[in-house]
């Protein structure tokens, strides 16, 4: 699994990625996706990439099974579309996409992290849906 990923250039003293692989099926409900209309999977690597300048009490930006239980233990072996709190098979901007996908897990952490009292930041959401192919998600640098 050992990848390269793109950088973020940032100012914090501590920076955490975890990887992740992530078995799920998709569809893309919309007559341009062809062939990926269809139901299909991939074994997804997903790379979050966090920043801080403070510890927590135990010594961690952030735990890495937080992370994965956040992602991991809610995408793996399913069916992204079922995920209603997640996609929404009538929303062209929730459509299960791996644009999509990048962009909700970074929500999901980012919510997640605003409720720790040293406020680590999620800088940046890598999705390889393929050998070939791979969405990155940073939030606009007002939004960090």
């Amino acid at each position: 699994m050992h990848q390269l990923y793109p950088q973020v250039t940032h100012h914090y003293r501590y920076e955490l990625n975890k990887d992740m692989h992530v078995a799920a099926a998709h569809f893309i409900p919309h007559k341009a996706a062809g062939s990926c209309a269809n139901v299909h999977g991939h074994t997804y690597i997903v790379n979050v990439t966090i920043a801080g300048d403070e510890l927590d009490e135990s010594g961690f930006l952030v735990n890495f099974q937080t992370v994965k239980k956040l992602v991991h233990g809610k995408l793996d072996h399913t069916l992204l579309n079922d995920h209603n709190d997640w996609f929404d098979r009538h929303d062209p901007n929730r459509f299960p996409t791996t644009e999509v996908v990048a962009r909700t897990i970074y929500e999901t952490i980012q919510r997640y992290l605003d409720t720790l009292p040293h406020k680590p930041k999620c800088l940046q959401v890598f999705v390889r849906e393929t050998p070939t192919s791979y969405v990155v998600y940073r939030p606009k640098a007002g939004e960090r």
